[in-house]
């Protein structure tokens, strides 16, 4: 019961942090467009339109995010957990379009550069870094994907508005425009190698790929560990959203048990796993003579 209480707890919080994300974002946003028609700048106002694709990606992650809390039902037997899961695989595709739309349009600029109104651009950049600083902390104290994925949504931001501070210094006293399509395709870049690192970690989980095959080992190395056991076969080790795993197995015993000895076989096994932390574990004894219905393939 306590587990269940603390995994709910951090639910709530989860979603408490997206839902303050989101909300920051999309006025921020608001503020960037106004901004980016003021000071005639062309980086401010893609900013703008990426600021919000993230408010869009960060709202849907926050509603997919309070469903994957509601209870396991006839229909989801599991549970609605897996929706955080589907959030976080949409927000990395929207990221990486966002950040490959980003690079269509500051490449062009490389070779036709404007020069926008620093000043403008300057005070927009000291309030993006405030507002998307804030923001990303908020999220960087969660440990669920979804969290994680939003972050690098308001990382990306935050180095963008650093890019455009920057280049708002320079262009206050050197006339190089090219300065602000370089800096805005470099931080693009270096968000796009970490939020596919992220995206294929989603896509594995997704397909449901165990989420650690080093612990995968360790797991079917202690189902063996009890004397009565022969071997494990149909060990499945799979996640629900990144946090909560699943485990499988059927176990061959050695010979028959009676109630007595399978209970505290039961009780053995529990404790070997207790380290894991698993959400759901589903083990079955299979007795020497006994033909596994499962056979045909894992």
């Amino acid at each position: 019961m306590h587990s269940h209480h603390h995994h709910h707890n951090h639910h709530d919080i989860a979603s408490e942090r997206i839902g303050w994300a989101f909300f920051l974002n999309l006025g921020f946003t608001l503020i960037e467009f106004i901004g980016g028609w003021l000071t005639n700048s062309t980086a401010i106002m893609a900013d703008a339109v990426h600021d919000l694709g993230d408010s869009l990606a960060i709202g849907s992650a926050w509603v997919l995010n309070k469903l994957s809390n509601k209870h396991a039902n006839a229909r989801f037997t599991y549970g609605y957990r897996r929706l955080s899961l589907l959030g976080a695989l949409l927000n990395s595709l929207v990221l990486v379009v966002g950040s490959t739309w980003v690079l269509v349009l500051a490449v062009p600029r490389l070779f036709d550069p404007v020069m926008p109104m620093t000043e403008g651009m300057l005070l927009l950049a000291v309030l993006g870094i405030a507002v998307n600083g804030y923001a990303a902390l908020k999220l960087s104290k969660g440990k669920s994907l979804n969290e994680k994925v939003l972050n690098w949504h308001l990382l990306e931001d935050v180095l963008g508005w650093v890019a455009v501070l920057l280049v708002a210094i320079v262009l206050m006293f050197v006339d190089w425009p090219i300065l602000d399509p370089i800096l805005s395709i470099l931080f693009t870049l270096f968000i796009l190698v970490n939020v596919v690192r992220n995206l294929r970690q989603t896509l594995r989980l997704f397909l449901q790929g165990t989420p650690d095959q080093q612990t995968q080992r360790r797991l079917a190395a202690l189902l063996v560990e009890p004397q009565e056991i022969s071997t494990a076969h149909h060990v499945h080790y799979w996640s629900l959203d990144g946090e909560h795993h699943v485990l499988t197995a059927h176990l061959c015993l050695r010979e028959h048990l009676d109630a007595v000895e399978v209970m505290d076989l039961k009780l053995r096994l529990a404790q070997l796993l207790a380290d894991f932390e698993l959400a759901h574990t589903t083990l079955e004894f299979e007795y020497p003579e006994e033909q596994c219905r499962d056979h045909k393939g894992e």
